[in-house]
């Protein structure tokens, strides 16, 4: 990979690094001066408040109604989507542990009891509010966006009962999301500007002790990757193909992995997945659904990420991270934010947005858990990458037996 390239991939990481940092040396050096900049980051934080409904609806409705349009196996479909939301609520039950033994926000030096909290929903409401809200207009904020999903994958459905992508609808959704893709590029342009000045008020009112607080979460958050990779993903691979399985994934999964860490791109790493899954010994048939779709909606990595996000703003709030109900919306909204929203642009600052807006946090909590995200990324992706291949394996186990690698040699 020549210099160009390396520039290419990692340009906007490192800017936006660039802005946290130079946002946090202006913090430091100017103290409480630097809240002037507030502002900036708040048009920022404002702009992602305003682009994300119309985003969220084009983007699933336009997916699923491709989706369904296309020639598929119902087994092999079935079997995707099961696989899907078995490997992430595993990877929820996992993190929830850990962050419960270890509190990624102990002793934190950011304190915003004074922010206006909002009532946390109640896990009957939240079943209610998941299916429906009392009135349309209700699908046009922000702080419904699990109903908002739901109409967007019942509308998608419509759409492809009525002719799919190829239908004038169809092709209005396509051309929509492509403009609102393009419109969240723009504002995204912004972030470093915007997070820096963010961190610029945030380091000048809290001090140089919120460095500790992210590397707190990033020192809990890492090692745990690393252990779901170690012990879940052969423990995945030995049920999709016993130990010949373990083999031929411990053989084939390090490209894949190595490429989604530095591109931090699911789609970006799907050649790799590709070949990967030859080698194997995976049907094409098979892999040329799971990939692309995994790329989209199978993130473990995410899932595990965002539960850190959450337990992370919980002692930020000095809330109690504790019961039944919060653990169970908690997982709800990690899985529907993995599976639904994280692989389209800016998905994963949709996730955090839903984050805050059902657990009633004040929309300053955004940016906090946006930096947890962005320092999160790289190994959420290679987990989410990686893990794409693994999960071919194990629908082709559902789909053609235990026996398949066998036939395959």
């Amino acid at each position: 990979m020549d210099k160009k390239k390396i520039w290419e991939s990692y340009k906007f990481p490192l800017l936006l690094l660039a802005g946290i940092l130079a946002g946090s040396a202006i913090g430091l050096i100017f103290g409480e001066k630097a809240t002037v900049l507030a502002p900036l980051g708040d048009i920022f934080i404002n702009l992602m408040f305003t682009i994300v409904v119309p985003m969220v609806f084009v983007s699933i409705t336009s997916a699923v109604g491709s989706m369904l349009n296309m020639k598929r196996l119902g087994k092999i479909l079935g079997s995707m989507v099961l696989v899907f939301i078995v490997t992430g609520f595993i990877a929820a039950i996992l993190v929830l542990v850990v962050v419960n033994i270890w509190p990624p926000a102990a002793n934190t030096s950011i304190t915003m009891q004074s922010a206006e909290m909002e009532e946390a929903a109640s896990v009957s409401s939240m079943i209610v509010n998941t299916l429906t809200v009392d009135d349309f207009d209700g699908l046009l904020s922000r702080q419904n966006m699990l109903p908002l999903i739901v109409f967007s994958i019942m509308a998608g459905v419509a759409v492809s009962a009525c002719g799919g992508e190829d239908s004038s609808v169809g092709r209005l959704l396509t051309n929509m999301n492509a403009v609102i893709m393009k419109i969240v590029s723009m504002i995204m342009k912004l972030a470093p500007i915007g997070l820096g000045a963010y961190f610029a008020n945030l380091v000048g009112e809290f001090g140089p002790q919120l460095i500790g607080d992210y590397g707190r979460a990033m020192l809990i958050y890492y090692p745990l990757c690393i252990v779901y990779g170690v012990v879940f993903f052969p423990l995945y691979a030995y049920f999709a193909g016993g130990k010949e399985g373990v083999k031929r994934m411990v053989k084939n999964i390090l490209n894949p992995a190595v490429t989604a860490f530095a591109t931090q791109s699911s789609v970006a790493t799907l050649p790799t997945n590709v070949e990967a899954c030859g080698k194997i010994g995976v049907p094409s048939d098979i892999s040329n659904i799971v990939l692309p779709m995994g790329a989209t909606m199978h993130m473990d990595g995410s899932v595990l990420s965002s539960i850190t996000k959450i337990a992370f703003l919980f002692g930020v709030f000095q809330m109690p991270y504790t019961g039944v109900g919060t653990y169970a919306m908690s997982i709800v909204v990690a899985v529907m934010s993995a599976f639904v929203l994280s692989g389209a642009p800016g998905g994963g600052l949709v996730g955090e947005m839903l984050i805050v807006s059902l657990f009633g946090f004040p929309g300053e909590a955004f940016p906090l858990i946006a930096t947890l995200g962005f320092l999160a990324d790289p190994m959420a992706t290679c987990l989410n990458s990686s893990g794409d291949t693994i999960a071919s394996m194990v629908v082709t186990r559902l789909v053609e037996g235990k026996n398949w690698l066998a036939a395959k040699r």
